[in-house]
């Protein structure tokens, strides 16, 4: 959603909702002088660190090889050194003792003098910080600063003073990183903030701190003795949490500062209070207790990695466990996973929560990996919980999936059913439609003070139609197409968009709107419809947001395709009107919306095939005309140090299509700070929720039911971004993490979808609700993202050995087969001979390498009504990589169209 909203949101009324950017606060307030902070600089290993004086908290943590660059918001210290700023090296603890209530204590909330601790040996800096702690508490309270082997430590010690047991239900320790970009322009975001993933995997849980380019050095955060990360719990800005909350954050959360986290070793407590609602956490909540006189000791060390795709190494190096899922950890039940485990300690056993949800069988190994066959049962979320002989505890979180065919059957058939709008009397003309869906309330959102919700366009009404248009593209339905092309033919064309006229092919940005004197009676008088968001009828007829332009363009797409390789599947027109209307979509966007278009679009990509479909029918003036529109754009990027701006401060959809054009027209060095820019916000982690998930915590605000910013688990970003990381993997088949991070991402999109077809808009990471929003809103944009890019992947990996991303994968005779079972069994890579094949009619059923001789045969399933051939492109993606010919079919528009029969075909592609 556009910035410019941001700017204009001081009147917004979504849950008490968003405040001005602090950028724009600052722009209206006087500059406060602060006092200057006094620090104490440590070197240890490759890290320096700045400690405050006063408090020794962390001022300063840099690389020695970069000292300028700091983790930490170090620059703004001054600014933040108030009571109720957290910084690393502060606490928070709730405790009680036995059978009474819980009480909060915390270092940052209201700060006291610290009584200096003598260091000596590897201690580096130790203090006794209960006085700020707050009056009461019955526990001593000291901090160490340790030089840990090389490694510098934070070490917390807590000492039960009290004469009975003291339970701790909450141990916290702020984790307090770079993630601010109130203030700074793109380039300046990239140069100096960084983003912080978790994994939550209780001992063998940790932190990684990346930088936006993406650029190395990233920073660990490792438990230290027996500190498991057990939740990952937002500190709340002082504006939200409740009054006097002892546990809070005075720096205010924004569209341009996620706000920081505690490092939870201890949950309970908050399971008891705040938690208790909520959907299961991570891990099973637990508390501490102490007897009197009792001590125990947590914490964390910093630990230097050369770079992001380095970090399991660096891992392993410090003897942590290290979890490899393969294809990820979203797992359908007919699809065969693996788990590889490295630690200096034997597996004892491994149980899965809930129980029989996930088995765990030990297969053969590769170079020091232990290595386990997983079989997924049921649906939902599950883990397995792995305990070492050592007693080390990792836990690794899965989604459990139905088979792929049947979750694509779901969202077609709840998409054009449940969510199927078909009321002639609609005073908006929005019938028929496909509109936003409240799961919780069980029906369609007709009206929302938000209101391009429900009004078809913007990205959290266009969500839903789109989903149900992309669905088709490999899976089609002969009744579900027919309502589609009843949806473009009556309410798209001419409605939402300008059917004729000077200004035909542009797009709407809402057709719902907010005008009472137009529509009397019609809006819920006890909905707030003051607000910014509910656009007057004028506001949503205007034509100059881009962004609204690729979602139509993908209708018309979809049809297209379908109409060329599907005979008789599509009705109303012929396949050139609807790639007509395609190209005329992206004109249209070119002349009527302009300004966005020096920005990425989110599903941009489907230009490119717009562009690539146009060559191949002959279309040459239109394919001329666009390809030049195109360039002009991608001219632009190219003058650009980071060529992926947006209308956001900072933003996570626009470099997919970025990375496209770079791509289409040579551009690779643009292309290059483009994937390495996704990889500092789309992580690998073993956490279906975490692995792939790209970055994103304000669009619930725009297009969930529960609004407020907060870390969105696969919000439309993860699928999306997969798709340029994909296309990079494939033109380097040695970079396996870029296949790891795009199948979790492009996986991560499959999690939305529920067991009836539903899509949310994404899941609430945060412990109080832990559940997926009830809306539909955007997710359609993660659904494009996920069915553009389904693939399988027949990998040799240099690890690991054979391995299939997305397929069932058997070795005899020489040769390796993998059964596909991804969603759209119509693409497959295979890696060591850098083949792509694509195709837009037909299924593959089996498809075998033979490495000796290179040769790749597929098994393609029988015809059916509407697909009588099947259209093979072959593409080889490496420099130096074999061409291969396929002997049966005709050569037709860049690709092979093959006979099929009712009998399964063997189509044979032979290295040339």
């Amino acid at each position: 959603m556009p910035y410019i909203r941001l700017m204009r949101a001081s009147s917004l009324a979504l849950a008490a909702a968003l405040p001005l950017p602090i950028a724009a606060q600052d722009a209206q307030l006087p500059k406060p002088a602060y006092r200057p902070i006094a620090t104490t600089q440590l070197h240890v290993g490759a890290l320096r660190l700045l400690l405050r004086s006063d408090t020794q908290t962390l001022a300063g943590l840099s690389p020695l090889a970069e000292p300028t660059f700091d983790f930490v918001p170090g620059a703004r210290e001054a600014e933040r050194q108030g009571d109720g700023y957290n910084h690393v090296g502060d606490i928070d603890i709730r405790l009680r003792i036995p059978g009474g209530a819980w009480h909060d204590f915390a270092s940052a909330h209201r700060r006291r003098a610290i009584t200096i601790l003598p260091a000596h040996g590897a201690t580096l800096a130790a203090a006794d910080i209960t006085a700020s702690m707050g009056n009461g508490i019955p526990i001593r309270v000291e901090r160490r600063w340790v030089d840990a082997g090389g490694t510098p430590a934070l070490r917390f010690t807590l000492v039960n003073t009290a004469r009975t047991p003291v339970e701790i239900g909450v141990l916290g320790m702020p984790m307090v990183f770079d993630n601010i970009i109130d203030g700074r322009t793109l380039e300046q975001a990239h140069a100096a903030a960084s983003f912080v993933d978790p994994y939550i995997g209780r001992d063998a849980g940790y932190l990684q701190v990346t930088r936006l380019s993406g650029r190395g050095p990233a920073l660990l955060v490792l438990p230290e003795g027996h500190s498991p990360l057990e939740a990952y719990v937002p500190l709340p800005s002082e504006r939200d949490a409740p009054k006097d909350s002892t546990f809070a954050e005075k720096s205010p959360r924004s569209q341009t500062s996620e706000g920081f986290y505690d490092w939870t070793v201890a949950s309970k407590g908050y399971a008891d209070r705040e938690w208790s609602k909520a959907g299961p956490p991570w891990n099973a909540p637990t508390s501490i207790t102490l007897a009197p006189g009792e001590r125990r000791e947590v914490g964390v060390r910093f630990v230097q990695s050369p770079d992001i795709r380095g970090i399991e190494a660096t891992l392993a190096a410090q003897h942590r466990p290290v979890a490899v899922g393969v294809p990820g950890y979203v797992v359908p039940t007919d699809l065969r996973a693996s788990l590889f485990l490295n630690y200096g300690s034997k597996v004892a056993r491994i149980e899965s929560f809930p129980a029989g949800a996930l088995v765990a069988t030990p297969a053969p190994g590769a170079k020091g990996w232990a290595r386990y066959a997983v079989q997924a049962h049921g649906w939902g979320p599950a883990r397995l919980s792995i305990t070492y002989a050592d007693g080390t505890v990792q836990t690794v979180s899965y989604a459990i999936t139905k088979p792929l065919d049947q979750v694509m059957a779901d969202i077609g058939r709840f998409t054009t059913s449940r969510q199927w709008f078909d009321d002639p009397a609609d005073p908006f003309h929005r019938a028929p439609a496909i509109l936003t869906y409240d799961k919780e309330a069980g029906r369609i959102v007709t009206q929302e003070p938000r209101v391009w919700i429900s009004g078809m366009s913007d990205e959290g009404g266009a969500g839903s139609w789109v989903a149900a248009m992309m669905k088709q593209l490999d899976n089609p339905d002969p009744a579900e197409v027919a309502k589609l092309e009843t949806l473009v033919d009556k309410t798209v064309v001419g409605n939402l968009q300008v059917a004729s006229g000077e200004h035909a092919g542009a797009v709407k940005k809402s057709l719902f709107y907010y005008a009472p004197t137009e529509h009397p009676g019609y809006y819920d008088p006890s909905t707030n419809w003051k607000s910014w968001t509910s656009w007057s009828h004028k506001d949503a007829d205007d034509l100059g947001r881009a962004y609204n332009y690729p979602h139509v363009a993908i209708g018309h797409w979809v049809l297209y395709r379908l109409a060329r390789n599907h005979p008789g599947l599509v009705s109303a027109h012929g396949w050139k009107w609807y790639l007509d209307h395609a190209y005329a979509t992206v004109t249209a966007m070119m002349r009527d919306a302009p300004y966005y278009t020096q920005f990425g679009l989110m599903e941009g990509d489907v230009f490119v095939d717009i562009l690539k479909d146009l060559q191949r029918e002959g279309m040459t003036v239109e394919a001329t005309h666009m390809e030049a529109l195109m360039k002009g754009r991608a001219d632009h990027w190219k003058t650009l140090r980071y060529p992926f701006g947006s209308e956001m401060a900072w933003d996570s959809t626009g470099q997919p299509e970025v990375y496209a054009w770079m791509r289409y027209f040579g551009y690779q060095p643009q292309a290059d700070t483009t994937r390495e820019a996704i990889l500092g916000y789309d992580p690998t982690i073993p956490s279906w929720g975490y692995n792939g998930n790209v970055r994103r915590y304000w669009d619930f605000l725009y297009g969930g039911k529960y609004p407020r910013i907060e870390r969105q688990i696969h919000h439309y970003g993860s699928a999306l971004n997969a798709v340029p990381l994909f296309d990079a993997y494939r033109a380097n088949p040695a970079d396996t993490h870029l296949l790891r991070v795009a199948y979790g991402g492009m996986m991560g999109g499959i999690t939305n979808i529920d067991r009836d077809g539903f899509g949310s808009a994404a899941f609430h990471s945060w412990p109080d609700r832990m559940a997926w929003d009830p809306y539909t809103g955007d997710y359609g944009m993660g659904f494009f993202g996920h069915a553009y890019a389904a693939a399988t992947y027949l990998v040799n990996d240099a690890t690991f050995g054979w391995l299939a991303y997305g397929g069932n994968l058997t070795q005899t005779g020489g040769k390796v087969t993998v059964a596909p079972k991804d969603s759209a069994r119509a693409r497959l890579f295979v890696a060591p001979a850098g083949a792509w094949i694509t195709l837009e009619a037909g299924k593959i059923a089996s498809a075998s390498y033979a490495p000796k001789t290179g040769t790749i045969t597929l098994t393609l399933d029988p015809a059916d009504a509407t697909t009588p051939a099947a259209r093979l492109h072959l593409e080889t993606t490496i420099a130096g990589g074999r061409r291969y010919a396929v002997a049966t079919g005709t050569a037709e528009r860049g690709a092979q169209t093959i006979a099929l029969s009712a009998q399964p075909t063997t189509v044979v592609l032979a290295p040339r």
